[in-house]
This record gives structure tokens, sequence and C-alpha cells, in this order.
């Protein structure tokens, strides 16, 4: 695998240089992942799955308030400048919980960290992901994986440099740009997670069992319609 250079060929629309990379120079050493599982608070649940969320997190806003050290280095330390990167393709159930840690799992193959870590700049979080919500859907490590990144790219995005320089920007506002920039997607087919002081961390896309754009249920959450959103732009 090259360790120089991976283009994402999907950044063409305007404003997409803020919200991808369009280059991933992958460090020369990959950490090893640890093994999880659940907890007493993070129980197994073995449910069926309804529809599937796909996240994406802002991360010049995880950035800014990252604690820093070798577990953001990557993703906030090596020259990258990542917009939006991959948080997890997750199973949902059909009512206000969902599946997770439905079967035990070692440590992914380096190979597949590796292949995964410029959508998903976390080598922890990458392990994460299949332990916690790859487990429950009838798919192997490499196939999740892909799958993940082949929507995670799939994606377009508004261009969040005149959306941060407007005055007032609602969270109805911020979904409706988004879904407009993505064919067959609805402003209810989203849902925003802000920070405390209302800064734009993560948007969700609510996608049915074929992985095809929907509107999100209503115990899926997300901030109120009239949330004012602020967008913390590229240092």
């Amino acid at each position: 695998m090259r360790k120089a250079l991976v283009t994402l060929a999907m950044l063409m629309a305007p404003g997409v240089a803020l919200a991808q990379a369009n280059q991933c120079r992958l460090p020369s050493v990959i950490p090893r992942p640890h093994v999880e599982g659940p907890t007493a608070d993070e129980p197994k649940r073995v449910l069926p799955i309804g529809y599937y969320t796909l996240a994406v997190s802002w991360t010049p806003q995880y950035c800014k308030t990252a604690r820093g050290g070798a577990r953001d280095a990557f993703q906030c330390g090596s020259g990258n400048r990542f917009g939006f990167t991959l948080h997890g393709l997750w199973p949902d159930g059909y009512g206000k919980e969902w599946p997770q840690y439905c079967k035990p799992a070692g440590v992914l193959p380096r190979r597949i960290v590796r292949d995964h870590l410029c959508a998903t700049p976390s080598v922890q979080l990458i392990q994460h992901e299949w332990v916690k919500h790859g487990t429950c859907m009838p798919t192997t490590p490499t196939k999740f994986f892909a799958l993940s990144r082949r929507l995670y790219h799939a994606l377009r995005y508004p261009d969040m440099a005149a959306l941060a320089r407007r005055e007032v920007i609602s969270a109805q506002d911020f979904r409706q740009a988004f879904a407009a920039a993505n064919k067959g997607m609805v402003a209810d087919g989203l849902r925003l997670n802000l920070t405390r002081e209302g800064a734009l961390s993560e948007v969700w896309v609510c996608m049915d069992k074929r992985y095809r754009y929907i509107a999100c249920p209503p115990q899926q959450g997300g901030v109120r319609d009239r949330a004012r959103v602020t967008i913390e732009l590229p240092a």
C-alpha cells in the first residue's frame, strides 16, 4: 500500500476543499489498536437492523478542543488539513435502542487500518467502529470498511467557508444546504450535533437498509431546527 498520497477523486464542487482533504499522507508508523468490548454502561445488544446512520465529523472543530498527544497527532497535527472525516456507519434499531457489540472481535489487521486511515484518521476509532457497529452486520471487516468508505466518498458538501461567513445560520439552514449538495437527500434526513457553544461537530445522515437516503426517524435526535450553528474553519 502506498504510504504517500491517497487522492479523493470526488472533490469537485466549490468549497469542497474545506470539506475533505484532497490528499492524505499516511504516517510511517501506524500504532496497533487495543481490543475493546461491551461494558456495564455499553452492553452487548443483538437487535434487528431498522436503518443506518452514516456519521461524519467536522475536524476543525474536533481539533480545536482535542487534548492533543499521540491519539490526535495524525488527525490534528500531520498537516493533512482534514475537513469532514468518517466517524462511522452505524446499524440502528426500530426503536430507541440499537444493536451494538454483537460479537467478540480481536485486533484488526494492520492492512485494514492502513486502508481506512485517510477516511477515519484515528487507529483506535477504526477498531472501535468495527467492534461496536460492524460486528452487528452480516459482513467482514474488509467489506464493512469498504462499504463505509464508499458511502462516505459519495457525500458532497456545501461551501463550508461561505456558510461560516453568514451572520446567522440555523440548523435547518445548514441541513438544507447539505441536502441540496446531495442528490436524493432531504433536510429531514440529516441530524446535527453541536458543541455546548453551538459549534458544528458532526452530521448524521440517515439511510435505509439499502443505503439510500431517507428522512430520519423521530428517535434519531439532533438539535432543533432553530438552533444557531457556528462553523470553525481550518487554521
